[in-house]
Order: structure tokens, then sequence, then C-alpha cells
């Protein structure tokens, strides 16, 4: 080789690239009067359900009746807010519960024969009616799989306009397992048949409580 080791030094800073500025925080074109209202209205569009609630306390009532008519036996819940501020078991005792990372026996197990499973949420979109959801300790996503209806007890102070509007205000934030839902689960084949609850919940509700 004819190069000694500083012209390769040399040669290799002279190809750094300069530091350049990030682009500017992402402003949303979108501009939505009610975000309550389009996020219902995006959700209903593609076959999820918006059950709107005055409080927190009010959205418990409404999960109650919800679980009632469902004749719900068994349902799996994500241990986050704001499920993780109230006592589910003892509200429902007839119910039989497992709380991600707090009741002992196989999650996955009790999850498939769950008949609902309840989570929060990072985030409610209200450009597409989508809701965000992610995986850590207490949280796991067998909870929002597996049972046939998946329920998610979401705040107003969480909706945002667009996922890229919700992430500009994140950035460094991210969760790391991240999982955007928008509907109840659908699949279509070859002759675009389509079909629910295929790969996931068949039913997808919301109750959106005021903050």
């Amino acid at each position: 080789m004819t190069d000694t080791r500083a012209d390769i030094l040399a040669a290799l800073r002279s190809k750094v690239r300069r530091e350049q500025a990030y682009p500017p925080v992402w402003q949303s074109r979108r501009k939505f009067d009610d975000l309550s209202a389009r996020f219902a209205e995006a959700l209903a569009s593609v076959g999820g359900e918006v059950i709107q609630a005055e409080s927190l306390d009010v959205a418990l009532d409404r999960l109650g009746e919800l679980l009632h008519s469902l004749d719900a036996k068994r349902v799996v819940a994500n241990d986050e807010p704001p499920l993780s501020e109230c006592d589910l078991p003892a509200r429902w005792p007839e119910i039989e519960w497992h709380i991600v990372g707090r009741t002992a026996g196989d999650l996955r197990v009790f999850s498939a024969s769950a008949d609902v499973g309840l989570s929060g949420a990072d985030a409610a979109l209200a450009e597409t009616g989508s809701v965000v959801v992610s995986s850590g300790p207490g949280k796991s996503r067998l909870a929002t799989l597996l049972p046939p209806v998946h329920v998610a007890l979401v705040s107003t102070a969480q909706l945002a306009t667009d996922i890229f509007t919700w992430t500009a205000a994140r950035q460094k934030t991210r969760p790391a397992s991240m999982t955007v839902i928008t509907g109840p689960s659908k699949t279509a084949d070859i002759e675009q048949v389509l079909a629910v609850g295929v790969h996931g919940p068949r039913r997808f509700v919301v109750i959106l409580y005021r903050a």
C-alpha cells in the first residue's frame, strides 16, 4: 500500500459530513373543529364503536354496562392508566380477572379464552379513528389481540390530529413497541371477500371520556 496511515485518516476526515440542522417540527395540515367528534366518526367508518362519557367515573359505569351486555365471564386487563387506578376485581367480583403483571398464571392461555380484553391507550388519532397502544411492564399485546372484544378507555386529553402530530410532540419518548389499531381486525381473501375477527378482535370499542 502506498498510502500512509496519516493519509488514510486525512482522507476519511475530508469525507465527514458537516452537521446539518434538523427539519422543523411537523405541523399538521389537517384541522378539525371537534377532535372527539371527528375521532368517533372516523372510527365508526371502519367498523369500530365509540361510547362517550363525561368523566372517568361515568366511563367505568359504561364499561360495566358493556361487560354486562356481553355477559363477560373472563376479562384480561392491562395494568395501565386509567385501569390501574381502579380496583377492577372489587368493582366486578362476579368476573374472573387477569391483570397483566399482577395476576399469577399463564397470560396467553387466559387471554385466548377471555371474553374481553381491556386496555388504555397512548393516543387517539382523530384523522383515522386509530388508537395507539404500546407494550411494556403491565401492558401486553395479548390482552388486545386474543380476546374477541377489545375495549380501550381513552381520555380526550390523549386526542391528537394525526400520527405525525403526535409523534412530533413525543420525539424523545416514543415507546419501543407500538401498535396502531384502526377498528376491529379485518382481512380479505384473493376475491376481496372481507372477514372480520380472523387475526384479532372482531369488535373494537373505545370509551372516550373527558379528562
